[in-house]
């Protein structure tokens, strides 16, 4: 039985690499991720409790329970067409780069009136354009705003930094500490080294690390509810839970506040595409790529809704909890007023660690990231930054990431209103990099595009156009301001740099990088003599083991 099993693992070992070299790359980081070790790792870039804890008691100001709980249900919804669109194309071209490698491939061979034609001359730029977008969106991933009385509009950037202010919150309970914008920041660059020391170590290691974060996230989810649900004497009604509307924008539309409240959820359920940079690592990636995206997006939606019910019940005063929580984060005030120091400080605990996990997934996807536009002469040093190491894991990569990090986050400590419009671009640019792909796939290669075993048939297009809209109608609202009236100091100014960073990155495709960038078949010539393997050979490989 174990040489059949084994000779069974090695028949999807070459049919993973002859369709790797067909897309033109050859087999070089290690291939030892399962399926649900992918899950595991794209789940953690979702992180429920990493995203919604800082951004709670925001989002109860834009809208209050209806928001928050009805919300979270619309753009999970939206969100799983994304996703389910992504899962299409990542089946069909499971390569570590992703969705620009896929913006290329998708028009590789696209028809017009029945003719195959070439891709247009536009495309390479398109490609290029969503690798940096998809870059930053997974390098500087954000997860909230904050809103505050003296200062309307106060940035919370990316899961470290957010970990780094909760960890400032459990602090500032438990010895009255205030902790300085300097020692957030100190805290933030000890966090971001940690993740780049855990991230160099091997893949297979960091496969366990993240199916340990699965199980941290479901049973620490539940641990958290019961002991706020148990604690709490004099909890609030059903009709506050699911009718409540509150409003501290300003604004008096009602629709407009509502829509800056889904912004919680979609900063939170982002990062999903995560599961496509592991492909090349992922066993059976042409099924295990997609439903790590599909699972991860329909379990975040699950705990994340349970945990939203449960601790929204838990409220007993609004204003010293929510509008302004004495211990800066209104998730620790909760569970202080319900469960006391001792608990409060468990369950706390318990959320810095789901963050941490959610910050070394994403540092793992996104140095993957690196590795392959690197690979394909897309970023400077591109010939040191996809060099891998002896357990094959690109480290070069890792510690890039580390370093852009703690330059994207030097603007905290002068300004948080800079800071914020830097978050806001690398939100909208993570959600030009999921666009692009999917509109290629929709509009232009109709007839052309080859579909993976995970396919969605006949609702292909359909679902194709509902993701389309939802990317543009959030992009669009992440370019809005979010308090009333708007003034110079809580304006979004997200727009400057965001047109800023694309013209850049134009530019600099432009002058240098239309003579390196090279995705594809192009570059396996110079990856060293490989065997030409056909992907059809394997087709009946299984009924040839078994006899």
């Amino acid at each position: 039985m174990a040489p059949t099993e084994s000779l069974e693992s090695r028949s999807s070992y070459d049919r993973d690499r002859a369709l790797l070299e067909k897309l033109g790359y050859k087999q070089s980081l290690d291939r030892s991720l399962s399926a649900f070790s992918t899950f595991g790792i794209t789940f953690s870039c979702l992180s429920v409790l990493a995203g919604l804890t800082p951004l709670y008691g925001n989002a109860l100001q834009s809208g209050g329970p209806v928001t928050v709980i009805w919300g979270w249900l619309v753009v999970s919804l939206f969100t799983l067409t994304i996703g389910m669109s992504l899962a299409e194309i990542c089946s069909a071209y499971p390569t570590t780069g992703g969705l620009y490698f896929w913006t290329i491939k998708i028009l590789e061979g696209r028809v017009i009136n029945g003719v195959r034609v070439g891709s247009p001359d536009w495309v390479p730029l398109a490609s290029w354009v969503v690798g940096y977008t998809n870059w930053l969106g997974l390098t500087f991933t954000p997860v909230g705003i904050h809103y505050d009385c003296a200062h309307p509009i106060i940035a919370i950037a990316s899961t470290d930094l957010a970990m780094a202010q909760f960890l400032a919150s459990l602090i500032a309970m438990t010895n009255g500490y205030s902790a300085s914008t300097y020692v957030i920041f100190a805290i933030y660059v000890g966090i971001i080294i940690l993740h780049g020391i855990v991230n160099s170590l091997a893949i297979r290691l960091n496969g366990i690390f993240n199916v340990m974060s699965v199980w941290w996230h479901v049973i620490g989810t539940v641990l958290i509810v019961v002991v706020v649900l148990a604690t709490t004497p004099e909890k609030q009604p059903a009709s506050f839970v699911f009718t409540e509307w509150q409003n501290n924008t300003g604004w008096s539309s009602g629709f407009y506040v509502f829509m800056l409240g889904l912004l919680q959820s979609q900063y939170t359920l982002s990062g999903y595409d995560s599961a496509a940079h592991m492909s090349e690592e992922t066993k059976n990636a042409q099924r295990g790529g997609p439903w790590g995206i599909i699972r991860a997006i329909l379990t975040a939606a699950i705990v994340g809704w349970f945990f939203l019910v449960g601790i929204t019940f838990c409220i007993t005063d609004f204003d010293s909890q929510i509008v302004n929580p004495a211990v800066g984060v209104s998730l620790s005030q909760i569970f202080l007023d319900s469960a006391g120091q001792t608990w409060a400080t468990i369950l706390i605990l318990v959320i810095l660690v789901a963050q941490f996990f959610c910050g070394s997934a994403l540092t793992l996807a996104s140095s993957r990231m690196v590795y392959a536009f690197a690979r394909d002469g897309a970023l400077p040093l591109s010939k040191y930054l996809h060099r891998l190491n002896k357990d094959k894991s690109p480290v070069a990569a890792v510690w890039f990431n580390i370093a852009f990090c703690f330059i994207l986050g030097l603007p905290y400590i002068w300004s948080q209103t800079a800071y914020s419009a830097i978050v806001s671009v690398n939100t909208i640019a993570s959600s030009i990099s999921y666009l692009i792909p999917i509109l290629c796939r929709i509009v232009l290669a109709r007839e052309s595009f080859e579909p993976g075993p995970f396919h969605l048939g006949s609702f292909s297009i359909p679902i194709g156009i509902v993701s389309t809209v939802w990317i543009l109608v959030t992009s669009i609202l992440f370019l809005c301001p979010t308090i009333a009236p708007v003034t110079a100091q809580n304006m979004n100014y997200a727009s400057v740099p965001f047109v800023l960073v694309i013209g850049l990155c134009v530019f600099y495709y432009a002058v240098w990088g239309r003579h390196w960038f090279k995705p594809g078949g192009t570059r396996i010539a110079d990856m060293g003599e490989v065997d030409t393997l056909d992907v059809n050979d394997f087709a009946d490989q299984k009924s040839n083991v078994s006899s």
